[in-house]
């Protein structure tokens, strides 16, 4: 240390002083926005003082909003958006004829691709190869799918591998079976 100075420590410029420095063209400072306040210790909640009626009635409104919120831009054909949602929709009212449960919690449903332009391709599989709908559940998987609103062209792809088993089932198919 040249100048007889003890300096043991340099501290970090605060975010205003280094936006400045690295932003010269931005207005000063007493023209932007009121930075928000740092948080402090003292500002945090005492566990001791909140009831668990304030606990539960903060967590429901963290919850309700997170919820609430969409995602700001999904594809139509991309899962969430609204095109895939509508063909998932229609997969859901058909029900295997043996099994009182719908074909995409009963996990026959492998994969749904749409894309922008509203073709949708279904992969999907049955039960067994000698299921006895397995010349007529692809036929109304296509038909259901092309009835969506927005779909151009629907089609289905069966296939055999990775072979279904009850571990493609939804819990909610468990449930309705008696499974869980």
């Amino acid at each position: 240390m040249t100048d007889g100075t003890d300096k043991t420590f340099i501290a970090a410029p605060s975010p205003a002083d280094a936006l400045s420095q690295l932003a010269p063209h931005l207005p000063r400072t007493d023209e932007r926005p009121a930075k928000p306040r740092r948080a402090r210790v003292e500002d945090a909640v005492d566990p001791d003082e909140e009831t668990p009626r304030d606990k539960l009635e903060r967590k429901r409104d963290y919850l309700d909003g997170f919820l609430a919120r969409k995602p700001e831009t999904v594809p139509a054909g991309e899962p969430g958006g609204a095109l895939y949602e509508q063909v998932v929709a229609a997969l859901k009212e058909i029900y295997d004829p043996e099994i009182p449960v719908n074909i995409y919690d009963l996990g026959l449903i492998y994969g749904v691709d749409a894309s922008d332009d509203g073709d949708v391709v279904v992969t999907m599989t049955l039960t067994t190869p000698h299921c006895p709908v397995a010349e007529s559940m692809p036929a109304e998987v296509e038909l259901r799918a092309a009835s969506v609103p927005g779909v151009r062209d629907a089609q289905v792809k069966l296939v055999w591998d990775p072979p279904w088993g009850p571990d493609k089932m939804s819990d909610e198919a468990r449930l309705e079976l008696g499974m869980l």
